[in-house]
């Protein structure tokens, strides 16, 4: 039933899209909610083009991700409750997405966030629980931002940041545009923010398919594609550093790293950086094409992943399996087939967009450092993606003897597979024509117009290389095993936003409750007051009991002071 009716929206909104993108046409409604001092609160609706399109996409793959859970989810007691917690995390990005009101965007932001820490901890077990944790509390950081900005936009005298855009630019205090480039850096997990993406992974594969790889993720980028026009250079430098170094952090992480959703996790990770970095460069629709081409493969490739690891009775480490294609050549088919799409591989549906990014970063020369960047995490995504294929499809079967492997287990898995797929093979040249009516004019000498390709050899060589092994031939991330645990480990990332940011602080607090609370402040403070008073009236007691002669010869000497003064 959700699955129709998510299948059926999903068809409508994609159509309306159509209609708007060729008449041109922006719809705007507005209820009114509340009036305070001429600062109205309203429900704004922005239809145009761009929110139908990615709602239109957002719809498709949650329906066909429902479809999956029906046989992946079998046999679970709270299916309902699954699928509720589904649908209202599509809800709440539908208000995101139509909302030209920070408010609104706040209601649909917040929704994700909660919605998201329920998904991540579904199979209750302290890893889940702590991995929710960390997932609410990156994303608390930047809710808190989103409402600041939602207080400085009191100065503008309303909430439709649709309309001030343009001023926001010229504004002398560019605080607006850094408020929500920080919230977008939480939300689709950059850099100091990165550690809750693979985290997050503890929830259901579906979950991760829909939520980490597709929608809530680039929830950030597309508050950014909205803002573009009200982003200074400087905010834009930043937003270009923070989203390179994210993309090569990541393409650099998933080569180390040997748990398959924590890879494909990564690899979004990766795909993000890329798209922060486009869109700080100023081209935001190619970040919303690749946004688009993105969500498409890396929701296959999850739901790829979620069906290998279903079969092998819940195995999640690459290096237990291998040999794949014999036991389930169509699941492995299209993994390999969103793989390619994710290398960019001509034709499919990423080498649109991720080839015309990269086309177009050669063209605007900025400095070397951006140049290189780009083209050294390409190759590190071809890399780790051939060593995956390596691991997983080519490898040696390292698995129980006794296994079931099949892809006649999941034929509803097939299914809901199988309506991506068309879209992951054609999806790109179809939304090409769609998106852009003026070709990009794309001159390049031909060297660099070939270092895509070789870039792409690179890593295909390098990917085999760090994955072989035969008895004789050592595993080269063992030799060098200190900078393999750093490089896996994201950077230390996940040490520091975890003890970083709770050991310390607590460890601070029980130091001043031990020594401050509970040590000095009593002594100089009540206790200490409460002793001295004791004393004193101890002392005037022992003088007024006992020798009269001596207070009365104090008084005597203090009158003869005080006259002699």
């Amino acid at each position: 039933m959700y699955f129709v009716f998510l299948f059926f929206f999903s068809v409508l909104t994609f159509f309306l899209s159509l209609n708007f993108m060729v008449l041109d046409y922006v719809l705007m409604m507005e209820f009114q909610l509340i009036n305070i001092n001429s600062c109205q609160i309203l429900m704004t609706v922005l239809l145009d083009w761009m929110s139908l399109l990615f709602m239109s996409f957002v719809l498709f793959i949650s329906s066909m991700v429902i479809y999956y859970s029906y046989s992946y989810m079998e046999g679970d007691l709270n299916m309902n409750r699954f699928i509720m917690l589904v649908c209202m995390f599509v809800l709440s990005m539908m208000l995101l997405i139509i909302s030209p009101n920070l408010i609104s965007i706040l209601l649909g932001w917040d929704g994700l966030g909660l919605v998201s820490y329920c998904l991540v901890i579904y199979y209750q077990n302290v890893k889940s629980y702590n991995a929710g944790m960390i997932t609410a509390l990156s994303n608390r950081i930047g809710d808190v931002f989103l409402l600041l900005s939602i207080a400085w936009m009191m100065n503008y005298g309303g909430f439709n940041y649709y309309f001030y855009v343009d001023y926001m630019k010229n504004d002398s205090i560019l605080i607006i545009g850094l408020f929500i480039i920080i919230a977008a850096m939480t939300k689709s997990a950059q850099i100091p923010f990165s550690s809750w993406l693979p985290a997050a992974m503890a929830a259901p594969t579906p979950v991760s398919s829909l939520v980490h790889s597709s929608t809530l993720v680039t929830a950030g980028v597309y508050l950014l594609i909205r803002f573009n026009l009200s982003l200074s250079f400087n905010c834009m430098l930043f937003l270009l550093f923070i989203g390179s170094m994210t993309m090569f952090m990541a393409g650099l992480g998933a080569n180390f790293e040997f748990d398959l959703k924590k890879i494909i996790a990564l690899s979004t990770l990766s795909q993000l950086g890329l798209m922060m970095s486009i869109l700080s460069l100023g081209e935001y629709k190619l970040a919303f094409f690749h946004l688009l081409t993105h969500a498409l493969f890396k929701a296959l490739l999850f739901m790829c992943g979620g069906c290998m690891i279903h079969n092998l009775s819940n195995c999640q480490d690459i290096r237990f399996m291998g040999n794949l294609i014999n036991f389930m050549p169509l699941t492995c088919s299209f993994f390999i087939i969103s793989n390619m799409a994710l290398c960019g591989l001509p034709f499919l549906s990423g080498f649109y967009s991720k080839d015309l990014i990269l086309e177009i970063v050669s063209m605007n020369y900025l400095n070397l450092y951006t140049y290189l960047i780009f083209f050294i995490s390409t190759g590190l995504t071809v890399s780790y993606t051939f060593r995956l294929i390596y691991y997983v499809i080519i490898g040696n079967f390292n698995h129980f003897s006794l296994h079931l492997i099949s892809d006649n287990n999941n034929f509803i898995m097939l299914k809901g597979m199988s309506g991506l797929i068309l879209f992951v093979i054609f999806g790109g040249s179809m939304l090409m024509w769609l998106m852009f009516p003026i070709p990009y004019f794309i001159c390049l000498s031909f060297l660099m117009k070939m270092m895509v390709l070789f870039v792409i050899f690179i890593g295909v060589f390098l990917g085999y290389e760090f994955s072989k092994m035969n008895l004789t031939y050592s595993l080269n991330s063992l030799n060098n095993l200190k900078s393999s645990l750093f490089f896996s480990s994201m950077w230390n990332m996940p040490v520091l936003s975890t003890f970083g940011v709770n050991f310390y602080p607590l460890m601070m607090g029980d130091q001043i409750y031990k020594n401050i609370d509970q040590g000095w402040s009593e002594f100089m403070g009540a206790q200490h007051m409460h002793m001295n008073i004791k004393n004193m009236s101890m002392f005037l007691q022992f003088l007024y009991n006992n020798n009269l002669k001596i207070f009365m010869l104090l008084t005597v000497m203090w009158i003869m002071f005080l006259l002699f003064i």
